[in-house]
């Protein structure tokens, strides 16, 4: 049973995700996430204040139902299905996120110093949580769409807009590594 503790292998993981969009392809759905924010805002009768909520959002029930799936399997996961072995990070990386005050690099996943709930004592802690979730909201609607949708769905019906987007994503990602990161840390 110690396959269950292991990450899955590329060609395991990747021809379930490609029949996953095989699927959704084949029932006329588009995959993404953030758009799940849309439909739970005209849930909760978003679409009084503002048109852009006024949809039949019935219809995406079906994508509520596959993120409240992708949140139980994190948690299962997470809880359940994870070893209490070191992130096998090159030291070079821990080092230098040492000297950035990340004194638990490579402990778990997502370091603690960073996401548990003692980092909202900080104003670092805060900046990532408010000013990381509007431009990642802000991001997302402004591109059409999350890296999940760009990156998956639309990479493999081969959208030029998000071959864009991912490359964005990428470059954004990189610009915060190594620009935004050690200003907020340093």
């Amino acid at each position: 049973m110690n396959w269950i503790y292991e990450p899955w292998p590329w060609y395991v993981a990747g021809p379930i995700i490609a029949l996953v969009m095989v699927l959704l392809l084949f029932f006329g759905k588009s995959f993404g996430v953030s758009a799940n924010l849309r439909t739970m805002c005209s849930i909760a009768g978003a679409g009084k204040f503002s048109d852009f909520f006024k949809f039949d959002w019935k219809g995406q029930m079906w994508n509520i139902v596959f993120l409240l799936g992708a949140v139980l399997g994190g948690f299962i996961s997470n809880q359940y299905l994870t070893n209490d072995e070191k992130i096998d990070l090159n030291p070079q990386t821990v080092e230098h996120l040492q000297t950035l005050g990340v004194q638990d690099a490579g402990e778990n996943f997502l370091p603690e110093s960073l996401f548990g709930v003692e980092a909202l004592s900080s104003w670092q802690g805060w900046v990532f949580l408010i000013v990381g979730g509007i431009l990642i909201g802000f991001g997302a609607r402004y591109a059409g769409g999350c890296t999940s949708g760009h990156a998956i769905s639309g990479l493999s019906n081969l959208q030029v807009p998000s071959l864009i987007a991912v490359i964005g994503f990428f470059i954004g990602g990189l610009i915060m590594t190594y620009l935004i990161l050690p200003q907020i840390l340093g």
